[in-house]
C-alpha cells in the first residue's frame, strides 16, 4: 500500500471530501493539520512547488494536487494503481 500524506486545515470542505475519498478506499494516511501551524503550511507549500490551497496530497512522496485533482485521478481510473504501488 502506498504512503499517503495530506495537508489539511480545519473547517475545509475540500479537505473533508479528499479524506472521505481516501477513507472509502481503505487508505491509511498521515494528516498534517496546518490550521494553527504556519510552519507546517510553509512546509506544504515548499513540497507542493508553491501550491498553497488546502488540501495538498502526496502519494509515495509525489505531489498529486488537491481535492479536485485526486477525484479526477479516481474518475480516470488512475488513483487505485497509485495507491497500490
Amino acid at each position: 500500500m502506498a504512503s499517503v500524506v495530506i495537508y489539511t486545515r480545519e473547517f475545509c470542505g475540500y479537505c473533508a471530501r479528499a479524506k472521505s475519498l481516501l477513507e472509502s478506499k481503505g487508505v491509511d494516511y498521515v494528516e498534517h493539520n496546518a490550521t494553527y501551524a504556519p510552519e507546517m503550511r510553509q512546509q506544504m507549500i515548499a513540497k507542493a512547488n508553491g501550491a498553497s490551497t488546502f488540501p495538498q496530497i502526496f502519494i509515495n512522496d509525489a505531489h498529486v494536487g488537491g481535492c479536485d485533482d485526486i477525484h479526477a485521478l479516481d474518475r480516470a481510473g488512475k488513483l487505485d494503481p497509485m495507491l497500490a504501488a
